[in-house]
């Protein structure tokens, strides 16, 4: 996922964008762990799905932060 289709959702969606990312992870984990798991490489690749959402909700709670 790109980081500019991540700007474009506003702070609600991203919240659920966060949710459903660390479901895709808890289902990929369990996989992983019962050798189902075709592709490894996307467990990173949903990891860093995450830190990009989460990285996106503290730039806009820094945002609402300057402008108070």
């Amino acid at each position: 996922m790109k980081i500019a289709e991540l700007r474009e959702l506003n702070p609600g969606e991203l919240g659920s964008k966060l949710s459903d990312l660390k479901k895709d992870l808890f289902n990929l984990r369990m996989q992983h762990a019962t050798n189902q798991l075709d592709n490894p490489i996307r467990i990173s690749d949903v990891k860093r799905d995450i830190a990009r959402v989460k990285t996106l909700i503290r730039e806009n709670e820094l945002k609402e932060a300057a402008g108070r």
